[in-house]
């Protein structure tokens, strides 16, 4: 028993002696998606914030595929040593593990969750001539006329698309999911006047509503947004309990020393509160947000279990 002991503790010190003196070299942040998107935009907003707190060089290393799949396993398979690290919306986090009939890592147990970095509203959005203006219309017309509203997304079983089933389901109304392969084609078709509506990341739409060939009728969020004010929320227009956002969070691969995720998490904190990166952040239609690393596992947790659910009752796949 003693030898066991010995052994045990054995494996443990070094790891206690790297969290005394982490970071000691580089830090990876593996973004799971493309250079040039939100994710990738926040990652390096962020990175270069914690390049000087840290005074350790943050290397953004992009790793797409399979819609976050690929990157996400590489963090779950890398060393627990605080040096690599996922940077990732909650897709890869909450509901690819539904949509997808295999993935290499388990969401649940893979990851140690550091902090909530950012969280984008959708919004819904019609042609500017629509005579629609809000979602107690668009409900309103899509009961009228069964089969003719229809309504874009960004792909089958993203963001936008499962935004539209949960509306679905609490407005007890029968809408036409229409997917794209991402937001460009979609916002196209629906200013054409090939589409009834489209769910999009805030920051996708925004450029489009605010030179007037789309009207925003509601934000997805609880609260409104700093971007579009004077939009309401779905909830407040007669759907309670409606929220849908696409958020962004870092984690870490599980078995990371405490000591570093809740020293990272402090850090990734005190950096989304400086109004240089935090104005930066709203500059893409994000709002800011940090936590500790027990928040964002509860939250990420509780958010898994409500789109697991909505993804289950709606069958929807994307392979």
């Amino acid at each position: 028993m003693l030898r066991v002991l010995v052994l045990a503790l054995s494996l443990l010190l070094p790891l206690a002696a790297a969290a005394e003196t982490w970071p000691a070299k580089p830090i990876r942040i593996i973004v799971p998606f493309p250079p040039g998107g939100p994710t990738d935009t926040l990652s390096r907003f962020l990175g270069e914030r914690l390049s000087q707190s840290l005074g350790q060089q943050v290397i953004v290393d992009n790793r797409p595929g399979a819609g976050g799949n690929i990157g996400a396993e590489a963090v779950a398979r890398a060393p627990a040593d605080g040096y690599t690290f996922l940077l990732a919306s909650q897709g890869v986090y909450v509901t690819n593990a539904a949509l997808f009939s295999k993935i290499g890592f388990d969401p649940k147990t893979d990851f140690t969750m550091v902090s909530l970095i950012a969280a984008v509203p959708n919004v819904v959005v019609v042609g500017a001539g629509s005579e629609i203006k809000s979602i107690p219309e668009l409900i309103a017309f899509a009961k009228a006329e069964p089969g003719r509203a229809t309504c874009g997304s960004g792909g089958n079983g993203s963001a936008g698309h499962l935004s539209l089933e949960l509306l679905k389901t609490i407005a007890a109304v029968d809408i036409a999911h229409v997917p794209y392969r991402g937001s460009a084609p979609m916002l196209a078709d629906l200013l054409g006047g090939q589409t009834t509506m489209a769910i999009d990341a805030l920051n996708s739409a925004l450029p489009y509503i605010r030179d007037g060939r789309l009207r925003a009728i509601a934000v997805t969020t609880t609260r409104r947004s700093s971007s579009l004010p004077d939009v309401p929320t779905v909830a407040e227009q007669g759907f309670a309990g409606y929220e849908s956002s696409a958020w962004f969070a870092v984690a870490a691969p599980a078995k990371t020393p405490e000591s570093i995720v809740e020293r990272l998490s402090r850090e990734i904190d005190a950096a989304l509160k400086s109004p240089d990166l935090s104005a930066r952040i709203r500059g893409l239609g994000a709002e800011p947000i940090g936590g500790s690393p027990a928040e964002i596992a509860a939250f990420s947790a509780a958010e898994r279990e409500k789109w697991t659910e909505l993804i289950r009752r709606a069958q929807v796949k994307v392979d």
